[in-house]
């Protein structure tokens, strides 16, 4: 017997047996159980051979996570530095350079280990909230519910059932024979019972055609239907049709009388409390927004009109987006939303989503309501500046730093001492880290990787650098031009200040750099977060302090002093200022807009209001009627004049501001409700006697 049912159950497995075709008592008995549930051994015995409803993860070995930071392009460097510091040493008798490996290495272990910590961090936060989301079962195990008890209804029999004096009037006096549950193709119900005399009845609610079809109405028929839910549907209304049958052979496999259409059900489902403002802020940060829905077409001008967006199909307009180049995303909620959600770049699965939902989702809400998706968007854009800062930066210092130093190298036969090196880089990740809390405006319209201009502003600003550097150095060692405007002692003569000189030169430029990088305007108007600033006041303090104290013959540095601090502090303030006109040039260069940043919209000077917000909805409403069919391409051009902006904007508004009216005088109004439920009725309201009075 138990081999049986373990064959039988292997079947199960290879899915030999289709147990959504079958009656509930097949279905029992193709498991090998009853309504009973199962024992204790006999759910661990299926879960050996079933194994658990879950994907397989691999377990992470944490020291071999924490080695693989060690294994990439920029630890490689360093590693090859740190072999080179005492394997390439030793010539002409010379001891292995012990202080640079180890100034190397001990880089290297904190570098691994912040990155460690923080990837460790993250997973640690990804799996509290898988666990949270964890959906959770209710099992019977030797006859008692591990769970709480499961309601028997779903939410539309339950908001059927919540209008009756008491809910277990639903299903007084009958027995349950079969139930058929929902599924997309036949989209409907059904119900076999037994009532209190014995008489066997099927009833089934669903879709209307799919009800009307069953029940091989007529033509007449169809249209009165037809008729009551497009009434219904222009009030948001949506429309669930009920049938029934006799069962005269008494077994739930028998076909049954002809089906009798019964009546229909209105539903109401009404846009979230949050939705219409999530729409307009999104909006206003350029991001177009369609309404996808399966509902009827006058369901979906209704609630469109209530959100002011315009209603598609599903995972074919998330397609046809993509195939347009566009960054698409989504929220759903249902099984019949998890294909479009996996599509999309971004799908987002609301609070009350199915479980299909929620696994096919990038995003899953944990609260009601949709707002959180603009602060979704904020912050990935607030994300995205500060990768985009850092990226700008990390060229631009790479290109300055090997330029710099390989033409005093070519030119001079000056070699920068490599501990020098090390203490730049250390004192730079110090105050890199920062940029991630840094106080960052996002894009008002969608960014993206603009390759070109993040590698072309990199490559000239590091060059810049680098031969502001270079005449630096030129000056300090072949002229006595700052001898004799700053009255301090040449360094010409002494390698090692010379070096202390050259360090701090480099250091302050270097990190000054990213107070333009971070700022698509003029770096003053943008102000930077307070951590970032505070760490690169730390760090210049101390590249100061070491520039003007140290003395450390391994790294070939002697103090320069605090004169000479002060010359090379004027020189970079003086080094810096060219930097955001030559940003503006590059941009200028590129693509010939950067005037028009500057200018027309103003976005350095922070003028206009919100970023052009009236301009850019103006903008959209074109290109939705464009879009729709309700203006010609060729009349866009309307956009050459500056006055048509305000003209569309003003129209958009008092088009928002009637629907609102329409709206409240619907729900607070005598009137406004009458004539709802006039409406709602069928009647017609210009042949009655209007009796009431507002």
């Amino acid at each position: 017997m138990g081999g049986d049912k373990a064959s039988s159950l292997e079947e199960l497995k290879n899915e030999t047996v289709d147990l959504e075709k079958i009656p509930i008592e097949e279905v029992f008995e193709q498991l090998k159980c009853t309504k009973e549930g199962l024992t204790s051994q006999e759910g661990a015995d299926r879960l050996q051979i079933f194994g658990p409803n879950k994907l397989e993860e691999k377990k992470e070995i944490k020291f071999l996570k924490f080695l693989g930071f060690m294994w990439n392009p920029l630890s490689w460097v360093m590693e090859m530095a740190a072999i080179m510091a005492i394997a390439l040493a030793n010539g002409g008798g010379r001891a292995p350079d012990w202080q640079d490996f180890l100034g190397i290495a001990i880089l290297l272990v904190i570098n691994s280990t912040i990155s460690f910590i923080e990837e460790n961090n993250a997973g640690n936060a990804a799996a509290a909230l898988m666990a949270r989301l964890a959906p959770k079962a209710k099992v019977l195990r030797d006859g008692t519910w591990g769970e709480q008890d499961a309601s028997i209804l779903d939410a539309i029999d339950a908001a059927m059932v919540g209008m009756l004096a008491d809910p277990k009037e639903a299903r007084a006096g009958i027995r349950e024979v079969h139930f058929l549950p929902f599924n997309p193709v036949d989209k409907r119900t059904a119900l076999t019972y037994v009532d209190a005399d014995g008489n066997w009845h099927r009833a089934s609610k669903g879709a209307p055609e799919q009800i009307l079809s069953l029940c091989n109405c007529k033509e007449d028929v169809r249209k009165k239907v037809h008729s009551v839910i497009d009434k219904f549907a222009e009030r948001g209304l949506r429309s669930l049709a009920v049938a029934r049958q006799e069962v005269p052979e008494k077994t739930k496999e028998s076909a049954g009388t002809p089906w009798q259409f019964v009546g229909l059900l209105p539903l109401f489902d009404p846009p979230r409390h949050d939705s219409a403002e999530t729409i307009r802020k999104a909006l206003n940060l350029g991001v177009n927004v369609k309404m996808i829905t399966g509902d009827q077409l006058a369901i979906a001008k209704e609630t469109g009109r209530r959100l002011g967006v315009f209603p598609e199909h599903k995972y074919e307009i998330v397609k046809k987006l993509q195939e347009r180049k566009h960054i698409c995303g989504m929220t759903g909620d249902g099984v019949n939303d998890a294909p479009a959600l996996k599509k999309a770049d971004i799908g987002i699965a609301v609070s009350d989503a199915t479980d299909a939902a929620r696994s096919a989702s990038d995003i899953v809400l944990t609260e009601p309501g949709l707002s959180v998706i603009i602060s979704a968007v904020l912050t990935s854009r607030a994300i995205f500046q500060r990768m985009k800062n850092y990226t700008i930066y990390a060229v631009s210092i790479t290109i300055r730093i090997v330029l710099g130093f390989m033409l005093i190298a070519l030119i001079w036969k000056f070699d920068f001492s490599p501990f020098m090196v090390l203490i730049i880089a250390i004192l730079n990740d110090g105050t890199i880290m920062t940029i991630s809390k840094d106080r960052v405006k996002p894009s008002p319209m969608p960014d993206s990787w603009k390759l070109k201009e993040i590698f072309a502003t990199g490559i000239v600003l590091g060059t810049y650098l680098a031969l502001m550097t270079v005449l630096f150095f030129w000056v300090m060692k072949e002229t006595d031009f700052f001898s004799n405007k700053f009255h301090v002692r040449s360094l010409r003569d002494s390698e090692h200040e010379m070096m202390a000189a050259l360090y701090l030169q480099v250091s302050i430029i270097s990190q000054a750099l990213i107070f333009v990088t971070r700022s698509r305007g003029w770096f003053f108007l943008d102000r930077p977060g307070l951590l970032l600033c505070g760490a690169f006041v730390i760090a210049q303090l101390i590249a100061t302090v070491v520039a003007v104290y140290a003395n450390w013959s391994f790294a070939r540095i002697k103090g320069c002093g605090w004169g000479w601090a002060g010359v090379i502090w004027l020189y970079s303030l003086i080094s810096f200022i060219p930097l955001d006109w030559i940003k503006f040039a590059i941009r200028y260069v590129l693509s010939g807009n950067a005037w028009t940043y500057l200018f027309e919209r103003k976005t350095a000077f922070t003028t206009k209001k919100d970023y052009g917000r009236e301009e850019r909805e103006a903008q959209w409403a074109i290109a939705q009627r464009t879009l729709h069919g309700l203006q010609p391409p060729e009349t866009t051009s309307l956009f050459n004049d500056k006055s048509s902006y305000r003209e569309l904007s003003e129209i958009a508004e008092q088009a928002k501001r009637r629907a609102e009216i329409a709206r409240l005088r619907e729900l607070h109004t005598l009137k406004g409700h009458v004539e709802s439920v006039v409406k709602l009725k069928g009647l017609d309201i210009d042949n009655m006697q209007q009796h009431y009075t507002v």
